[in-house]
């Protein structure tokens, strides 16, 4: 029997690298390590990668979009807490029992609150963006993909509160104009917390659907991408059997090859 022993180091060379390629396989977890492996799937694979990593930071600019309204009704509560106190003062000062002194006790207090406002609005702000004392939209990308973002609209409150912050009962305001300036001051707030409240909840909707889409394209870049170790494993296994046979035909081959030189001789 006359083995071929240049047939036999080729198949030893092939098996190797078919071993060396499980063994990257299994060392990775992926079975697709380069478009070597596989050309297609490995543009599927870098089109789901920049999908996924495209929904990652949308998902972070969401959550920035939901503290930045967040923060925005923090604010318009203080605010509308600090302007429904001042419509209960005004109707105290209603009273025909107060005397000056007693209007001059509820003005200072009034006055504190129209402080405590202006500073609410002059503190509101997200990542240096003023959200109440300004009108204006900021834009935040909620998607992967272009024409993706949420608007939110800022809102000059100062302005819309004008006559609140210049109630002053002992220099001439009415009790019905310090309650009409209340009433308008808090629908004002309420439109603009609404407003907010509807931004927040998009950006909530938007988190979600970003958080699922983001599992999904990761699921099925792990289907195209990832080993089946049990199988990666299982074909090491025949490989290097295959190897070890191909070792022993080789020495077998060497064998032969050294016993005819050894006659020729």
């Amino acid at each position: 029997m006359q083995i071929n022993n240049s047939s036999s180091t080729s198949l030893i060379g092939q098996i190797q690298e078919k071993q060396d390629n499980l063994f990257e396989k299994l060392a990775s977890g992926k079975k697709v390590n380069n478009a070597l492996d596989d050309a297609a799937a490995q543009q599927i694979i870098d089109r789901l990668t920049s999908e996924v990593e495209g929904n990652r930071q949308a998902i972070n600019n969401v959550y920035d979009g939901i503290s930045l309204a967040q923060v925005a009704e923090g604010g318009l509560s203080t605010i509308n807490g600090d302007v429904n106190r001042i419509r209960e003062l005004s109707l105290q000062s209603g009273s025909g029992i107060l005397n000056d002194s007693d209007r001059r006790a509820i003005q200072s207090e009034i006055t504190q609150l129209q402080e405590n406002i202006a500073k609410s609005i002059e503190e509101t702000n997200f990542a240096g963006k003023p959200l109440l004392s300004d009108a204006g939209s900021l834009e935040l990308q909620a998607g992967a993909n272009a024409n993706q973002s949420i608007s939110v609209n800022t809102r000059d409150v100062a302005a819309q509160l004008n006559d609140v912050l210049a109630i002053d009962i002992t220099s001439g305001t009415s009790v019905e104009d310090a309650l009409n300036a209340a009433d308008s001051a808090l629908e004002s707030i309420g439109g603009a917390r609404s407003e907010f409240g509807a931004s927040l909840n998009r950006f909530e909707s938007a988190a979600r659907n970003l958080l699922q889409g983001n599992v999904n394209a990761a699921e099925s870049r792990s289907r195209i991408e990832s080993v089946d170790y049990a199988q990666a494993a299982s074909a090491r296994a025949i490989s290097d059997f295959r190897g070890q046979a191909a070792l022993t035909v080789q020495a077998q081959a060497n064998q032969q090859q050294s016993q005819v030189l050894s006659l020729l001789s």
